[in-house]
């Protein structure tokens, strides 16, 4: 780079890739393995008792991770971002699955608080069922779109991105580990925090963050001439962060912790470099928002039906798992086959 205005130029085409149809299969088929995560986590025997649980749980935790990441891939080389059209894509099916897992959980509950502002509340803080992603994105794109204005107002150039990156993963990294101890100290209660952590914006932020980072800087090619390395960086990493929730040692959190960040990034470098070009997988990408929505409801179904009291815990999940992949795809080829193209967008799918 030599002047800001003339990398200004270059930073649309920094991080194009090799070719746009192997990257868009490439994504999206990360995006199918992450939401197939997201259904095995969810299929889990509740709560986490026994090891098998806890550390297959963990294989998986870097399921919304791998979203963000590839979030900030497909952002990669763009110098602002659609924001009303990102979060009305975001907020509309949310909006219109709230209202079926808000009836959902009147039906189940008859002591549920109904007030307005407590609807409202929920609604807004994605406080219900499993939709903190939701609120986990918004606050994430919203940031996104800040940063690139910030990015291009200091100069606009892509170094300039790479250090906004750079420093919003270290503050990210921050928040995940002193949010916890301050919430201790102010006394909040262990399900305020909890929740809280869940939505952790800048820790959630660091990950997209870095998608965008290598995106920017053109690594595919540099990563993928270490893939030995990353790949058993991520297999200790995974030892390192199972070990920790294991066995409680330190920030053992679930989500926002030093040991889940490096797991999941390593992951999320690791799947990038073995590009993943699935059909299969891309067509669960492709709709994975729907899925993501939608299959809770198989999942508590199959729950408040004793599909947990009447099997055993491994075999439980091994069904809850593949009946709710196969219902939700199902739904989904058939809500694309019912459903006008220009609509589909609004139904997440």
């Amino acid at each position: 780079m030599t002047a800001a205005t003339s990398d200004q130029i270059g930073w649309s085409n920094a991080a194009a890739a090799p070719a746009s149809r192997a990257r868009d299969v490439t994504i999206d088929s990360m995006r199918g393995l992450a939401i197939l995560m997201v259904i095995g986590i969810h299929s889990l025997p509740q709560p986490l008792t026994s090891s098998w649980a806890m550390m297959l749980d963990a294989a998986l935790r870097p399921c919304v991770p791998i979203f963000l990441f590839a979030s900030g891939m497909m952002s990669a080389g763009k110098t602002e971002i659609p924001l009303g059209r990102r979060l009305a894509t975001a907020v509309v099916p949310y909006a219109i699955v709230f209202v079926a897992a808000y009836a959902y959980m009147a039906l189940h509950n008859a002591n549920m608080d109904h007030r307005l502002h407590v609807a409202l509340a929920r609604f807004g803080l994605a406080y219900v069922f499993v939709y903190y992603y939701v609120f986990v994105y918004v606050g994430c794109t919203i940031a996104l779109w800040l940063l690139l204005r910030f990015a291009k107002i200091s100069g606009g150039g892509r170094d300039s991105l790479a250090i906004w990156l750079i420093v919003a993963i270290a503050f990210g990294l921050l928040a995940g580990a002193y949010i916890d101890p301050l919430l201790i100290k102010a006394d909040f209660s262990p399900s305020l925090i909890e929740e809280v952590r869940m939505r952790d914006i800048p820790f959630w932020f660091a990950f997209l963050a870095l998608g965008l980072l290598i995106g920017t800087l053109r690594l595919h090619d540099t990563l993928r001439n270490h893939m030995a390395l990353l790949l058993i960086a991520t297999v200790v990493a995974y030892a390192i962060y199972a070990g920790v929730r294991l066995w409680q040692i330190g920030d053992a959190a679930d989500y926002d912790s030093l040991a889940f960040y490096v797991y999941a990034s390593l992951a999320a470098l690791t799947l990038l470099t073995l590009r993943l070009a699935s059909p299969a997988l891309a067509i669960l990408g492709s709709g994975s928002y729907f899925i993501y929505l939608w299959h809770i409801f198989i999942v508590m179904a199959l729950r408040d039906n004793g599909v947990f009291d009447r099997l055993p815990p491994l075999t439980a999940f091994a069904v809850t798992f593949t009946a709710t992949t196969l219902a939700i795809v199902i739904a989904l080829i058939c809500i694309r086959r019912v459903v006008p193209n220009k609509m589909l967008r609004w139904v997440g799918a």
